[in-house]
């Protein structure tokens, strides 16, 4: 008898407290789990590598939305810039990739990792190669300063993907897709967005090249854009244009370099600024916004890494080839900004180029 004593005690401490109160147990069950879900969003980290994976999904449905430049002399002179501007950063040892875009609307998007997006219409309106190194700091600062990572403990779409995930690589594929739409909307909150310039403001005169840089393009890209909605890609949504310019020239100002290395940008950049009324769109059709009115290939499939977060864990929001869209001259009249649902191109292939750090070296003698 002592015996069964000792086994039914047992399993009384070995069960849950909610399984012993019987009709009580139901509200504490359904507390415990709160509970356990708001840890997971306290707590919400990511290795480096859970990070990359993250940020390579995130970087498939951009590419997938608005294809890639197949150029790889652009590359190259993109790559180069981003690097030498990303080596003077304290995250410097990330696997870095810069991507040119293939449209003309006129944005740029990074996402975690090490992924910086940039289309070939923001080369288009920009002047120099300091206007580029500003821009891509800003993007960089986005990943070093983990704006996008920061922006999902906020957002009450993961907190649900959070409580129905029972797997990590589950939860991590809802957080891909929330991180896509974020970055796709350029939804950083105002703090971040002030940060990530005022990361630009600072880093790149490390490099010689002139702090007010991305001042002059934000102020060339908001009289373009006066005409346009509210909110039309690039920096448009918060806070407003006029502000952040007003405080990148009072942080610009603790800075004596000027470097704008001109000839060098135009000698590698051919493209040229895209009148905002000539952009075609892509309307909303019935499965959401393609990257193109006609069918778009594959990425290159890649193999899974061997630790970490399983990429075929994530889920693809954007299948180019299988959505439907219409695509116009002009969004003006339906209310929508043309940089925000600018056509894409057809390849999302990545251009692979390679810089050694002698050439980076070289390149950065070539800034002052």
């Amino acid at each position: 008898m002592k015996h069964a004593i000792v086994v039914v005690t047992l399993l009384a401490v070995a069960t849950p407290a909610w399984a012993q109160l019987g009709g009580i147990g139901g509200a504490m069950r359904k507390a415990q789990q709160a509970q356990d879900a708001k840890k997971k969003i306290d707590d919400l980290t990511f290795s480096d590598e859970e990070e990359r994976t993250l940020g390579e999904d995130v970087s498939v449905k951009i590419r997938q939305r608005f294809g890639v430049v197949q150029d790889p002399a652009v590359h190259k002179y993109v790559t180069l810039v981003g690097t030498a501007i990303a080596q003077q950063s304290e995250r410097a040892n990330l696997n870095w990739m810069f991507i040119v875009l293939d449209t003309d609307g006129v944005n740029a998007f990074a996402s975690p990792g090490g992924f910086v997006h940039i289309t070939r219409g923001a080369l288009g309106l920009m002047k120099n190669e300091s206007e580029l190194a500003g821009v891509l700091g800003h993007e960089i600062g986005h990943v070093v300063r983990k704006h996008t990572i920061n922006a999902i403990k906020k957002n009450s779409a993961v907190k649900l993907g959070t409580q129905a995930a029972s797997e990590r690589s589950a939860f991590i594929g809802a957080v891909a897709n929330v991180a896509y739409d974020n970055i796709l909307e350029n939804a950083y909150d105002r703090g971040d967005e002030l940060d990530a310039d005022k990361f630009s403001v600072q880093i790149t005169p490390k490099l010689g090249y002139a702090p007010m840089s991305i001042g002059d393009f934000l102020t060339r890209l908001a009289d373009r854009n006066k005409s346009q909605p509210q909110r039309n890609g690039l920096f448009a949504s918060h806070p407003e244009t006029q502000e952040r310019i007003k405080k990148v020239g009072e942080l610009a100002r603790a800075f004596k370099t000027t470097a704008t290395v001109e000839p060098r940008y135009k000698s590698n950049i051919k493209y040229e600024p895209v009148d905002i009324a000539s952009i075609a769109v892509v309307t909303e059709g019935a499965a959401g916004l393609a990257g193109s009115s006609g069918a778009a290939k594959e990425p290159e499939k890649k193999e899974e890494p061997k630790r970490g977060v399983p990429l075929a864990g994530l889920k693809t929001t954007v299948a180019p080839e299988k959505q439907s869209a219409q695509v116009s001259a002009s969004g003006g009249a339906r209310g929508v900004g043309q940089d925000r649902f600018a056509k894409g191109g057809g390849n999302p292939n990545p251009v692979k180029v390679t810089v050694s750090a002698a050439e980076v070296d070289a390149f950065k003698k070539g800034i002052s």
